[in-house]
């Protein structure tokens, strides 16, 4: 592992998955590819419940890691992967809440399902599994079960990051806000730049295409 991203879903990290990819630190692992993996669900329902994992397990094949669950063990990481460098993405807290309510808690959050995504948890294979991890680890373990509470989420959000800044060595770390674009990136991992714009994969739109994609592929 040479790339840990402690930033937490809807704060570009699909966007950075794919920069990183393009800059040679790929594979690099988003919370969507915990459904290519169904038989290390086990190892993040242990680490969800504070056990002690294998973390070179879990990540095996993968060069770097982005979003959540990976960002909610950050601690965890660092610890299992010294040498590896630290980006947290982040974004204005109000935005990033509306985003999260209107996208991953409408799919995987506790309350009724929609249309389209009660089709996906019925047609997907081992979607309706990771829903139940999805909301053990984020909406019960990381939110408290209290996603729904704005100022109680937006709080939440602000600690994690605050969290990483404080504990992440200076020389580690990389805090990465949006329109950054590849300069800052790319300077970090020392590496030269593309000739070719940064990655945009996070809006709303993408997110639901993706979801429609994936019950079409079932």
């Amino acid at each position: 592992m040479k790339v840990i991203g402690a930033g937490v879903g809807r704060t570009g990290t699909l966007s950075l998955k794919a920069a990183l990819e393009r800059l040679g630190y790929g594979p690099c692992f988003h919370g969507r590819h915990v459904l290519d993996h169904p038989d290390r669900l086990p190892l993040w329902r242990d680490a969800a419940a504070g056990r002690p994992v294998p973390w070179e397990t879990v990540f095996d094949g993968y060069a770097a890691s982005v979003d959540w669950p990976g960002a909610a063990f950050w601690r965890d990481l660092l610890a299992a992967f010294p040498s590896a460098r630290v980006i947290l993405t982040v974004r204005d807290p109000d935005s990033w809440y509306e985003s999260v309510r209107a996208t991953v808690y409408r799919m995987f959050g506790d309350g009724p399902a929609e249309p389209r995504v009660a089709e996906a948890r019925r047609i997907v294979p081992g979607l309706d599994v990771f829903t139940a991890f999805h909301r053990q680890m984020i909406w019960d373990g990381f939110f408290g079960g209290r996603f729904a509470d704005r100022d109680h989420a937006i709080a939440v959000y602000r600690e994690h990051n605050d969290a990483v800044r404080r504990e992440v060595p200076a020389d580690r770390l990389l805090v990465v806000e949006p329109g950054a674009g590849w300069g800052p990136l790319c300077a970090f991992l020392g590496v030269p730049e593309p000739g070719e714009p940064y990655p945009h994969l996070n809006d709303p739109a993408r997110f639901w295409a993706r979801v429609a994609a994936r019950v079409a592929e079932s």
